[in-house]
């Protein structure tokens, strides 16, 4: 924690980093991490637990070693999103925000996953899955439960598990950045399915 908050000239901006490192470590953001980052900052814990709670990568309950999150926003809706997302949890026999009795999967519904060109996207673990059916999402999680998921369309070759990506994401290089692919051409599809044409 000490080498993350020496990278920023602040202390206090090192908090949402230090909230990933935890979630490497615990799999969530637990209260005993948000004291420690508390008292590393010097913060009250209301003020780490404010930010913990205001942005949706911080989980407060364990999730899956693979998280999926499922865009359900218009564009990816209108492409089969919806579709994805309840053809998903049937397969898996969880709900929304729930966790595959093995620990392996859970499955989150997501306002937008920012890629609106590849629609229906799906997200694992933060990676992007573009252009996906309700086959490929079955296919997705039933590898993830496996421990052999397919690679992400873009970026690193090799799913990393959730708690891996939080490492990542709190600054700990992994040393696949320069990995995998990118995304490809995008399509206006679901832009012109969504103006009512074909």
């Amino acid at each position: 924690m000490d080498s993350i908050i020496a990278r920023y000239p602040r202390k206090r901006s090192a908090i949402m980093p230090l909230l990933h490192y935890v979630q490497s470590i615990e799999g969530y953001v637990t209260n005993e991490g948000i004291e420690l980052i508390g008292k590393k900052l010097e913060l009250a814990t209301a003020e780490v637990t404010a930010v913990s709670t205001f942005y949706t990568q911080y989980k407060s309950k364990p999730v899956g070693e693979y998280h999926v999150g499922i865009c359900t926003n218009t564009l990816c809706a209108v492409m089969g999103g919806d579709v994805i997302f309840d053809a998903v949890k049937e397969h898996l026999g969880i709900e929304n925000n729930g966790l595959t009795s093995d620990g392996k999967v859970s499955v989150e519904h997501i306002e937008c996953n920012a890629a609106c060109d590849y629609a229906p996207v799906v997200m694992v673990n933060w990676e992007f899955y573009d252009n996906q059916t309700v086959e490929s999402v079955k296919n997705l999680v039933d590898g993830a439960r496996s421990g052999n998921p397919p690679a992400p369309t873009r970026g690193p070759k090799t799913l990393r598990t959730w708690k891996q990506n939080s490492a990542v994401l709190a600054g700990i290089s992994d040393g696949l950045s320069g990995e995998g692919v990118q995304a490809g051409a995008p399509t206006l599809l679901g832009l012109k399915k969504a103006k009512g044409g074909a």
